[in-house]
């Protein structure tokens, strides 16, 4: 095998994750000699402790779990176990038999019945490390996971709270279902706790907000978190993209069946809104999502609503403008908007006739003249210019409306002041995926999200339905404040004339300190091509390829991975699959 080894293609067999795991994971993993040699480096070797409540676990399940961290190539472990009053009488046989067996293996015995957070509580007393891992009594680690958490916080010493990918494993020990996460995405963890396992945290931070709560039995990890966030940075919240933890697939378990357990979607919207009710602006409202263990966070709108510069280029083609003007002033139920024609150089007179009607129709409508060349990024500053909103909407001419409130969603988050530009889902006329995000690196720039998927389908871990941070979204939609818009110089009316002005705008409002965000409810059909031709001619090709050089030279490595995919998917498919290329 060379060093990279053979190209192996997992898709679309349904051994696909075996494939990965033999041809991709596997080399990736170190020796046992590798490690020790690492961990007798380190400077610091952090002592960490994993709490683990346990309730009437299963003995083979339980035996399982504390022999995976007793196999843990990284020793500076101990593991702090709470029997939270179990009533199967081998549940204190096996626990003592193991306490006796490792000295770093405590455990305690509460006299009564607490449920999970009061066990968990009982666990995290008895720890004594820099670092707390939570692991479930029925579930198991990899030998490997905590050396990769290690050497995670050895190269972030600031880090206060860290995370990794993880999959599930069933009673034969196959593994099944990876979930292959973001980095830390503030948006799409309010929407869903994909944070999940492995969690690790600074002890000291779990001190400071007094451990789990009780009360919230269900969400109780998601809970933890939320509580932590008025206390870390960003940058201080880590993602690790291994696969270092694995579910057990038992019967009743959160991992078998999300919908099996209903109470902890109650649990979830609670604690999400207590923790608005204290680090929100007033008016949040916490709603169930569109699937089990989800949820909706209604951002409020000010009043009064902001006005909002709908800008629309076109060139003639009145049927298929008229068809989105019409849908937007038909269809919207946002208060507060002006819809701004730019008409670059129409000439059919059925045009040009109903850009009069349309204005005397309706004072919100106006056309402004731009007779130059086309220039997509060029034609929307010169819009921007005449904007009289303190938000600005980047609006296709062959968009049509489907949810009558997608923009007040869009405006309930773009004045959000940490975010940037807020996108749409958007359809194809056959009610299959055209816009969902923009994942950067796919096709060597960006590509779209779960494209050409299902109008129902749930996508990758539910995020076709999940309100979510992403690196870009399309200008065929798109919403942002003024003040933002002109903060970055607008579009790139250069070296952008037609392709990627849109990603190159993103990446610019991201790095000025915004987050860009995704929403599953703004919902409008996009009849893409039928406005816009192929690039068929040489010289269109030539100008194509010109601005995929340019986006290239200009944001560099920005464009080899994107911090809300995972190094693990492909760039090569928009359809998070697994990339099989390893060592890449």
């Amino acid at each position: 095998m060379t060093e990279k080894g053979p190209f192996v293609d997992c898709q679309p067999q349904t051994d696909a994750y075996q494939r990965w795991i033999q041809f991709v994971e596997q080399p990736s993993l170190p020796s046992r000699k590798e490690v020790d040699d690492v961990v007798r480096a380190m400077k610091s070797k952090p002592l960490i402790s994993i709490i683990t409540p346990v309730y009437n676990t299963p003995e083979k399940y339980l035996r399982l779990c504390i022999d995976s961290v007793l196999a843990q190539s990284y020793p500076h472990w101990e593991l702090c176990i709470a029997d939270d009053k179990s009533t199967e009488p081998h549940v204190r046989k096996v626990l003592t038999e193991y306490q006796k067996r490792d000295p770093r293996i405590k455990v305690v015995f509460r006299e009564q019945n607490g449920h999970i957070s009061r066990a968990s509580n009982s666990a995290l007393a008895l720890a004594t490390g820099d670092y707390v891992a939570l692991l479930d009594h029925d579930d198991a680690l990899p030998d490997y996971a905590l050396y990769f958490m290690a050497h995670a916080i050895a190269e972030h010493p600031e880090a206060q709270i860290l995370y990794s990918d993880e999959d599930k494993i069933d009673i034969n020990g196959k593994r099944s279902d990876p979930h292959f996460k973001s980095d830390w995405n503030p948006d799409l963890f309010y929407s869903q706790n994909y944070v999940s396992h492995l969690g690790v945290y600074k002890r000291a931070l779990l001190n400071t907000i007094g451990g789990f709560r009780p009360g919230v039995e269900g969400s109780q990890d998601q809970d933890l978190l939320l509580r932590c966030l008025p206390h870390v940075k960003a940058e201080q919240i880590i993602h690790i993209p291994k696969i270092l933890y694995h579910w057990r697939t038992v019967e009743g378990s959160t991992a078998m069946a999300s919908g099996e357990k209903s109470y902890t979607t109650d649990a979830g919207i609670k604690a999400l809104t207590e923790y608005f009710a204290q680090h929100g602006p007033a008016g949040i409202i916490i709603e169930a999502g569109l699937v089990p263990n989800t949820y909706r966070v209604r951002w409020p709108i000010p009043d009064p609503a902001p006005l909002v510069s709908l800008l629309i280029p076109t060139r003639d083609r009145k049927t298929i403008t008229e068809i989105a003007v019409r849908s937007i002033l038909d269809k919207t139920t946002y208060p507060n908007y002006e819809i701004i024609i730019l008409d670059n150089g129409s000439e059919e007179q059925e045009t040009l006739d109903w850009f009069t009607a349309i204005q005397q129709e309706d004072a919100r409508v106006q056309v402004l003249r731009y007779d130059h060349p086309f220039n997509y990024s060029a034609i929307n500053n010169f819009g921007a210019q005449h904007a009289k909103g303190s938000l600005i909407g980047l609006i296709n001419n062959d968009v049509e409306v489907i949810t009558p409130d997608w923009l007040t969603e869009m405006v309930s988050h773009a004045v959000r002041e940490d975010i940037g530009c807020v996108g749409a889902k958007l359809y194809y006329s056959n009610d299959t995926i055209q816009h969902a995000g923009i994942i950067i690196g796919i096709g060597g720039v960006g590509g779209h999200s779960h494209k050409y998927f299902g109008r129902n389908h749930h996508g990758y871990f539910s995020r076709l339905k999940l309100t979510q941070t992403v690196s870009g979204v399309t200008a065929a939609c798109l919403i942002i404040r003024k003040s933002v818009f002109d903060q970055v110089d607008g579009l790139d009316e250069i070296n952008l004339k037609v392709a990627f002005n849109d990603v190159d705008f993103c990446l610019k409002v991201r790095e000025a300190g915004y987050r860009n965000l995704w929403t599953p409810y703004a919902e409008l059909y996009h009849h893409e091509s039928i406005s816009r031709g192929a690039e068929d001619s040489p010289e269109k090709q030539a100008r194509f390829l010109g601005e995929i050089e340019f986006m290239q030279s200009k944001w560099g490595d920005a464009l080899k991975s994107d911090p809300f995919y995972n190094p693990n998917l492909t760039t090569s498919r928009e359809d998070f699959s697994l990339d099989c290329v390893p060592g890449k």
